[in-house]
Formats: structure tokens, C-alpha cells, sequence
């Protein structure tokens, strides 16, 4: 735990500066609200002697400064402490994504040091309610501690002016309430805001889990299934909520306890002060209301301890993802870029687990600059694995990948991902408009380039006959439209990005026949003058490729253009009787 805030604390030092200010700020308004408690027992107790008004207007003025400071100083101190907050939170997430990125997709998939899968509902919990929960970092762990501080020591020393035995009562019971009620909620919370943490993950994770899958969920009648499972997880909830909240009621006794404790004891001691005469008896009432009043400094941290435990689950699971080392590290100096877009592979062995068998074994082959080759095999040979390693998501250890006759891993992945176009099976579609969905690809290209990319991809007609055009809202995914219109939107993206290299990966895979041959004329489009990668299953119009490799178990089992293949009757051939029958 200790490492863990230290690092909290780390990313909070550039704020250092608001930090000390709410602080200071914290401590005047607590110290106007003694100071007013103090000067008004003294006025009221003056007061009852009848003295004249001059001997009375020193405390009046006094009373007036403390009661407006204390408004002053608490309006600024929540402005500051509130500022500090949301600026360390958009810090947080800015660290945070900028550490989650380069980790995409290999280790977001998996982390490397436990291999477990870490879903899309657990990662929306940590980069929303883990990262939340940490404004409670200064809010209610690193200001009331030090504020506190602040107030004991000037009060100890205010009382101890008057009577050391009432400033070490004083500073004791003070010390009770201020480390030792926050201690005791933290022990007894640590273990339960800790499980509320995970809980709270697992529950957004079911639930978006069912929210994708509801269709499926009702289509087989596991609604009452997965309810009791919702249900389950939320009475486990519950029970933890009521635990902490019971834990929020002992600290709150004991804290009255002690306030208690603390003004009975100064009255108890003060009383024989005053009838002996060491005291002035118009200062009796000042001394109990300094104590009472300053136990407010004490409030807020039994609280803020009692969640110290959710708060450090919180950073210890981002800081979980942040840890993770990235699969692939970019070089120190990044290679020139290419001049020539040829690709080739050497000798390529690859898996993606030590303890699994390699997926690619061997791998060699060519693709010149301008040139198209496909690659087709059954499930698992491989195919969609040259193009991860294209991209550079995972990195090659074995063999050697050239780009222009230098390695692959030379280049930063910003320089890969810059020169490759990639047309998928799954391309993503966000939920806004079809206009900013083509813009993505090039936020520098105007609207006249976006409608050029639409046109040549054949989907423009049917967007302008939608009523709003370009700028209609498509849903998420990008489920308003059909798979043949979502991969069109894919290919014009790809015109747009206007790149060297253009990887096809399984672009017309579930499409129906019609729209798949729609697609592969459109596809010839997007291939002019770019060295092409058509990784597929489906065996249509491969006669647009100079060459066609057949991957088995990873190796390369045929070579050759489709007319040599067939003639040669091996695995393609057979692949292909296999096909058409199928389809016939």
C-alpha cells in the first residue's frame, strides 16, 4: 500500500503549488471558525460584567473579522481544493490512456505477467470509477491530515500559554480522534473497500456483457439466469455497503466521544484554575470553546481513512495496466522512411505464448512494391497473423520482416501505422455521423475529397438518399447500416488514409455472394498502385493477385497465380472444389 501512495503522490507533484494554497486556505478557515468561537465566549462573557463599549469593541471587530474570514476563506479553499481535484483527474486519465495505448491490442487482450483477459467492462471500471475514486486522493486523504496538523499545534500552543495541563489534554485527546479512530476505520474497512472495489468492476462487467449480448441472452431463454446472477452480485454488494456504513457510524460515535471527552476535560480542569485565581474567569468559557470548536479539523479524516483501502485498490488495479510492459518497444531513432514499399518476409517463427506451439513456422515470401498477393488457408494457418505483425501490434522474434530492405522493427509503430491502410472483417464504426466516421481516416482531407472516396467505393448514392446525408447518425457499430455498407465506409477510409501499403483482411468474410463480388470490384479501386496484402478464406476473384500463397499450419503449402495452382491440383484446388460445392 505504501508504494502504491507514494506513486499517487508522485502524480500529484506538478500541483504541488494549489496544493500548499488549499491547504493554507483550509487551515484559515478552520482557525477563523476557533478564533470566532473563541472571541465571541470571550464578548459574551465580558459582556455580562457591563464594562465600557471601548473595552468590548476590540472582541466586536474581531468576532466580525472571523465570522466573514471564515465564509472568505472556506468559498476559496473549496474553489482551490475542487480545482486541484479535476485538474489531478484529467491528468490521471491523460497518464492513464497515454499508458494504455501503446499496449493495444496485444497486452489489453492479456496481461503479460498473469495472462488474464481483461474485458471491455473491466476497463471501462478502471478508467472511469478507479480513476474517480482517486480525487478522494487529496480531497479527503492529503489535505485533512495536514490541516489537522496545522490546528492541533497552534491551539496546543494557545492553551499551553494559558495551562500545560489543558494544552497536553488537549493535544492527547486530539491525537486520539485525529490517528486513532482513523486507524481503527481503516482496519476494520481496509479489507471491505477493498472487495467493494473488485465487486463494483465485476458488476459493470456483467452488465455490459449482457447489454451486448442481450439479443442472444433472450433468444435462448437465459434471462432469469443471468438476472439471478445480477441479482446475486448485488445483494453481495449490499451487504459490504452495510458493512461500511456500519463502520461509518462507530467512527462517528467515537468522534463525538472524544470531542466530548476533550471539552469536559478542559472544563474540569479550567474550573479549579479559575477559583484559585490563576485564570480569569471571562476566559473559562474561551478555553472550552477553543477545544470544542477545534475538534473540526478531526472530522473528515476517520472518513477519509475508512475509504484509504477502496481508494488504494483503485490505484493499485490502474496501476496494474499501467505496469504492463508494452509487446512491442519502438527503437530508440526511429529508421528513415521507406523510399520503396516492397514487403518481405525471412524465415518468420511465431507465436503468440511461449508455451504455445508457434502459429507461423518458417515464413518466407515477397511482395514487390505495386503488387498484389493473396493468402488463403484454412481457420488457424495463420493469415490474420502476418498482418498483426505487419502492423507491428505484435513483434517478431524470430526471422526478419523488410520494409524497403530494412527490418520492420527499425521503424516506429507511429511510421508502420502511418504507411499500412487496413480493410477488415471487423473494421470499427463509431456511434456519430457517416461523415466523421470517413473523416477519421484523414482529418486533413476536405469535404469534396471525403465525397470523392464515397463515390469510388459505389456508396455515395445510397448516403445522400438517407435524409440527412453525410451527416445521418449510424448507431453503434454502425448497426443502422448493412455489412456490405459498413465495409464500403472501411474501403473508403482506406482511399482516404491514401497509404503506400494496404492490407485486406478477410474484408468480404459474411457478406453474401452478391455484395462480396460488389466489394472485391470496389477493392481493385483501393489496390491501384499500392502494394497489396488480401488475406482471405473466400477463394473469389484471386485472379486480381500476382500471387497466391496457401498456408498450412503456418508453413507455405502452394505457391503460384490461380491458373497454375488449379492446374497443379493440390490444396488450393482441393480447397476450392470444396468451396463451390458447398456454395452449390
Amino acid at each position: 500500500m505504501n508504494e502504491t501512495f507514494i506513486r499517487l503522490l508522485k502524480l500529484a507533484k506538478p500541483l504541488r503549488g494549489m496544493m500548499a494554497l488549499a491547504v493554507l486556505l483550509g487551515f484559515l478557515t478552520i482557525g477563523c471558525g476557533v478564533a470566532l468561537m473563541a472571541t465571541s465566549a470571550y464578548l459574551i462573557s465580558t459582556a455580562a460584567l457591563h464594562p465600557s463599549v471601548s473595552a468590548l469593541s476590540i472582541a466586536i471587530v474581531g468576532v466580525r473579522a472571523f465570522g466573514i474570514g471564515r465564509g472568505v476563506f472556506r468559498y476559496l479553499e473549496r474553489i482551490t481544493s475542487h480545482e486541484v481535484a479535476f485538474r489531478l483527474l484529467a491528468r490521471i486519465r491523460v497518464w492513464l490512456y497515454n499508458s494504455i495505448e501503446p499496449l493495444a491490442p496485444a497486452r489489453i487482450l492479456s496481461f503479460a505477467h498473469n495472462q488474464l483477459g481483461l474485458s471491455s467492462g473491466d476497463l471501462l471500471s478502471r478508467i472511469m470509477s478507479d480513476v474517480d475514486a482517486l480525487q478522494n486522493v487529496y480531497i479527503r486523504v492529503i489535505a485533512p491530515p495536514v490541516v489537522a496538523l496545522l490546528v492541533a499545534v497552534s491551539v496546543w500552543l494557545f492553551l499551553g500559554a494559558f495551562s500545560p495541563v489543558i494544552g497536553l489534554v488537549f493535544i492527547g485527546t486530539f491525537l486520539l480522534a485525529t490517528i486513532g479512530i482513523p486507524l481503527l476505520t481503516h482496519l476494520l474497512s481496509r479489507a471491505i473497500g477493498a472487495r467493494l472495489v473488485v465487486l463494483n468492476a465485476q458488476l459493470k462487467t456483467e452488465i455490459v456483457n449482457d447489454i451486448q449480448g442481450m439479443a442472444d441472452i433472450v433468444a435462448f431463454g437465459q434471462e432469469q439466469r443471468r438476472s439471478a446472477r445480477l441479482g446475486e452480485l448485488n445483494t453481495t454488494l449490499q451487504r459490504l455497503q452495510r458493512q461500511m456504513a456500519n463502520i461509518t457510524g462507530i467512527q462517528s460515535a467515537l468522534g463525538n466521544f472524544f470531542t466530548n471527552l476533550a471539552t469536559w476535560l478542559t472544563l474540569v480542569l479550567a474550573i479549579p484554575l479559575v477559583t484559585s485565581g490563576h485564570l480569569p474567569g471571562v476566559l473559562l468559557a474561551m478555553l472550552v470553546l477553543t477545544v470544542l470548536s477545534s475538534f473540526e479539523a478531526a472530522q473528515p479524516l476517520p472518513a477519509a481513512f475508512q475509504q484509504l483501502g477502496s481508494t488504494t485498490q483503485s490505484a493499485r488495479r490502474l496501476f496494474e495496466i499501467v505496469d504492463t510492459k508494452s509487446e512491442v518497444q519502438n527503437p530508440r531513432q526511429s529508421a528513415p522512411l521507406p523510399q520503396h514499399y516492397d514487403v518481405e518476409f525471412r524465415g518468420v517463427t511465431f507465436s503468440y505464448n511461449a508455451e504455445q506451439p508457434p502459429i507461423l513456422r518458417d515464413l518466407s515470401f515477397t511482395v514487390p512494391e505495386g503488387s498484389c498477393v493473396a493468402i488463403v488457408g484454412p481457420s488457424g494457418a495463420g493469415k490474420s497473423t502476418i498482418s498483426r505483425l505487419l502492423l507491428r501490434f505484435w513483434e517478431y522474434h524470430q526471422g526478419s520482416i523488410l520494409l524497403d530492405n530494412q527490418e520492420l522493427n527499425s521503424y516506429s509503430q507511429e511510421d508502420i501505422h502511418r504507411l499500412i491502410s487496413v480493410v477488415a472483417q471487423d473494421t470499427h464504426l463509431f456511434n456519430t455521423s457517416i461523415y466523421e466516421n470517413l473523416r477519421i481516416a484523414n482529418h486533413d482531407a476536405d469535404r469534396e475529397a471525403i465525397i470523392e472516396a464515397a463515390r469510388q467505393t459505389q456508396i455515395h448514392d445510397f448516403i445522400m438518399s438517407l435524409p440527412q446525408g453525410y451527416e445521418t447518425q449510424i448507431g453503434e457499430q454502425g448497426l443502422l447500416l448493412s455489412g456490405g455498407e459498413r465495409q464500403r465506409i472501411a474501403i473508403a477510409r482506406a482511399l482516404l488514409k491514401d497509404a503506400p501499403l494496404l492490407i485486406l483482411d478477410e474484408p468480404t468474410a459474411n457478406l453474401d455472394s452478391l455484395t462480396e463480388r460488389e466489394i472485391l470490384h470496389t477493392l481493385r479501386t483501393a489496390m491501384e498502385g499500392r502494394t497489396t496484402i488480401l488475406i482471405t478464406h473466400r477463394l473469389v476473384d484471386l485472379d486480381m493477385a500476382n500471387q497466391i500463397l496457401v498456408l498450412r499450419d503456418g508453413k507455405i503449402a502452394e505457391r503460384g497465380r490461380e491458373r497454375d495452382l488449379m492446374q497443379s491440383e493440390g490444396l488450393y484446388w482441393q480447397m476450392w472444389n470444396l468451396q463451390h460445392k458447398v456454395l452449390v
